[in-house]
Formats: C-alpha cells, sequence, structure tokens
C-alpha cells in the first residue's frame, strides 16, 4: 500500500500540474486581466502616402479612450471595390495588439511592387481598419497624396509598430 500510496500522489500533482499548464491563458489565475477589444469610436486611424515612395501608405492608429485596449495584430487594408486585403508581412498576422490610452500604433502598406506593372489596377480610395470587425475609414487617392488612384497590385502591410520609423523598416522603406 505504501508504494501504491507513494506513486499516487506524485502522479496526480503531476496530473494537475499538466492540466494547469496546457489550460487557455484566460482560465490560468495571472492576475492581469486582457485588455478589452477597442471600441471603432475610441479610436483614431489616419493614412498618408510616403513622399519618398508613393506606392507606400503610412497608416497609424490611435487609442483616444481612457483605458488600454487592443486592436487586431494587422490593420485591415482593402482597396476601392476589389476583392481582398493586403496581406501581413511577415505572414501569421493573427493575434492582438495592445494600445496604451492615448497611445498609437503605426504601419505601413505597399500597395504594388512595381508601379510599370501591366497587371496593376487602379482604385480611387483605400479603407483602413485597426480590426477585421471594424468599418475602418475611407482616404481617397487625393487625399492619401497618389494622385488621382491609387495602384494596387499584390499589396502587403506590416503588423502594427511602435513607431513610424520600425513600420518603414519593416516594409523596407529605409
Amino acid at each position: 500500500m505504501r508504494i501504491r500510496a507513494a506513486i499516487a500522489v506524485p502522479a496526480a500533482s503531476a496530473a494537475a500540474a499538466a492540466l494547469l499548464l496546457t489550460a487557455p491563458q484566460s482560465q490560468a489565475a495571472t492576475g492581469h486581466a486582457q485588455p478589452a477589444r477597442c471600441a471603432e469610436k475610441a479610436l483614431t486611424v489616419r493614412a498618408k502616402a510616403a513622399a519618398a515612395d508613393p506606392t507606400v501608405v503610412r497608416v497609424s492608429v490611435t487609442n483616444r479612450g481612457a483605458r488600454a485596449c487592443v486592436v487586431d495584430r494587422v490593420p485591415t487594408v482593402t482597396f476601392g471595390d476589389l476583392d481582398g486585403a493586403a496581406l501581413p508581412v511577415p505572414e501569421g498576422g493573427t493575434g492582438t495588439y495592445r494600445l496604451a490610452a492615448g497611445g498609437t500604433a503605426y504601419a505601413d502598406v505597399r500597395t504594388i511592387g512595381d508601379p510599370a506593372d501591366p497587371e496593376a489596377r487602379r482604385v480611387d480610395s483605400l479603407t483602413v481598419a485597426a480590426s477585421a470587425a471594424h468599418w475602418g475609414r475611407s482616404f481617397t487617392a487625393a487625399r492619401l497624396g497618389t494622385g488621382k488612384e491609387v495602384l494596387v497590385w499584390e499589396p502587403v502591410t506590416t503588423w502594427w509598430q511602435r513607431t513610424a520609423a520600425a513600420a518603414d523598416r519593416a516594409i523596407g522603406l529605409s
């Protein structure tokens, strides 16, 4: 009997530890609650073409709320009436990004790799949303500073970054 008890107690402890280690973080007793999703009305979204390269649009999102909140790790960027959105670079853009109260995050979007590409599409606007569940904000080509149209072909976007310079580096602008 002593041998069984000596084996059973460590085995039960190991099983309990395994359950705690594999439990979703939301169930773990960490003491740190994940911030809520940002309400779209608490966010300010901006976009402007980079002066050095009009195929790159710099975007930002600012949390005007009084508390930290989260947005998607990658902005959702769509183009006029075209289907689809800019793809994240690097891949694997699922997850969230924490925005402090009053905090701003930055991302860059490369709308087209080669403006002379015969496959290029032309749209009059693009829309940026901090989360896929948001409607986002639309920007005309003139407001972006890209002229009468935005050239689009295989667009990519960076993950949200802490600084505009980091977003530029991530897209290869600097």
